[in-house]
């Protein structure tokens, strides 16, 4: 299982090298297009699994009373 989490063995060098390549292939102009992007659908996420937590919590409070 930690072999699969392979980016805990990205040492400085390697995460400069991928940060060029992303930078060529994207361009300056596109990279904080794509940040925003990202964090958008982060946040989502994290609302969505936030509401299904919650909407847990209900029911469980729900069992509870009867």
């Amino acid at each position: 299982m930690d072999q699969l989490l392979f980016i805990g063995n990205l040492g400085t060098g390697e995460i400069i090298i991928i940060a060029i390549i992303v930078l060529l292939l994207f361009g300056g102009k596109k990279i904080p297009e794509l940040m925003k992007g990202i964090g958008k659908g982060v946040k989502n996420f994290k609302d969505g699994v936030k509401g299904i937590e919650d909407d847990i919590k209900i029911d469980d409070d729900d069992t509870d009373k009867k």
